[in-house]
């Protein structure tokens, strides 16, 4: 018996801050996807955007909690990309 994952497009609200801001020109924006994790929903940004970050090299945080790069996203999530931040 064959299982076949079943494609379910979920709307999810992303925020970018510091060279993700820069590189995707925006700060946020409301996408359509089929990504079941953060991790998938940052590689199809990645080849959207050229983002010159990885995902080891960042935190997420999914509805205002860090979470793990494979937690599943749901329809109406929030989620956030933290990038290293620089300063003095």
């Amino acid at each position: 018996m064959e299982f076949q994952k079943r494609i379910v497009e979920k709307n999810v609200h992303i925020h970018y801050y510091a060279v993700l801001r820069e590189e995707s020109g925006q700060s946020e924006e409301s996408v359509t996807t089929t990504a079941d994790t953060p991790g998938e929903l940052f590689e199809d940004l990645q080849g959207r955007y050229g983002f010159s970050l990885e995902p080891e090299q960042m935190r997420v945080v999914v509805n205002a909690e860090v979470r793990n790069w494979d937690t599943a996203i749901r329809d109406g999530d929030t989620v956030v990309f933290l990038p290293p931040v620089a300063g003095g």
